[in-house]
């Protein structure tokens, strides 16, 4: 498979050729940094892990060079760090036992302009060798810029496709903003109470990141616990964990539908809770 850029590479932890690995997926996610993968789209790997009929791809969009970097990182050079995110990124893989990994090498400031088109040409490619059942993306409402550039690149590439060619499903997962806040009736509820050893593992690959004073492993295995003991006020928790996101599924198929005015309505339906629940109250 080609894609856009040379420097973009494949890996398969089992050694299939790719055609094979490609075709057996049955759950996508494409994201936008090393170790976001992991971070949202746990549940889907789970769900594929040690199964013969369901399979989990990645795909890292990124490249990695602009990582914040301190402790045995800090005098790495971009270069070297793209290397050590790619490293460790295939690790996550492994330990998960994904169907492949791929890893696109653009720059951020490539998918943050919208009349750039090489990671949709890419993506696009990726779907279409796939056919996933489920695809996994960034929410809209997340608040890093890239991870919103992605969204709406993979929006873009759905789009590109046939009514036939289409996932069952698009959903866009929790990073940097827990969606927590969304009512209950919109959020895509995934459950994460099993294999936390393995959750652990797949966060704790990324040293550079966790060295370097960001403590993604403990934040993330954090917000899932909390999110199982929050989503219910008068029961008991039925889960240990909990991951959220938010159904993309319109997006792909109303080419009409504004990515803004969409994200727009969990907002308002937000707002409109909150409202409603103070004012029957004063």
């Amino acid at each position: 498979m080609k894609f856009h850029l040379e420097t973009a590479e494949i890996y398969i932890p089992d050694n299939v050729s790719v055609e094979e690995a490609l075709s057996r997926t049955t759950h996508l996610c494409i994201a936008a940094h090393q170790d976001d993968i992991e971070i949202m789209a746990a549940q889907p790997i789970l769900e594929c892990f040690q199964k013969e009929d369901a399979w989990f791809t990645g795909v890292v969009v990124t490249d990695g060079r602009g990582s914040p970097r301190n402790s045995i990182y800090q005098n790495y050079s971009d270069e070297e760090m793209r290397s050590v995110r790619f490293r460790e990124q295939y690790r996550a893989a492994m330990i998960g036992e994904y169907s492949a990994q791929i890893m696109l090498d653009i720059p951020s400031k490539i998918i943050k302009d919208s009349s750039k088109h090489e990671s949709v040409d890419d993506i696009v490619k990726i779907l279409k060798a796939t056919k996933p059942k489920v695809v996994y993306t960034h929410n809209l409402a997340d608040k890093h810029d890239t991870h919103i550039g992605v969204a709406l690149r993979v929006v873009e590439a759905l789009r590109r496709l046939n009514q036939v060619e289409r996932p069952q499903r698009c959903v866009g997962c929790e990073v940097w903003r827990s969606l927590d806040w969304m009512v209950d009736s919109d959020k895509v509820v995934m459950n994460l109470s099993h294999h936390e050893n393995l959750q652990l593992a797949l966060l704790g690959v990324f040293d550079s990141q966790i060295v370097g004073g960001k403590r993604y492993d403990l934040a993330s295995m954090g917000r899932r616990r909390a999110n199982a003991t929050y989503f219910e006020s008068h029961e008991v928790d039925a889960t240990t964990g909990l991951s959220y996101a938010m159904d993309m599924t319109p997006l792909m198929h109303d080419t009409n539908l504004n990515p803004a005015e969409f994200v727009q309505g969990f907002i308002q339906r937000f707002s409109n809770d909150v409202q409603e629940r103070v004012g029957r109250m004063i």
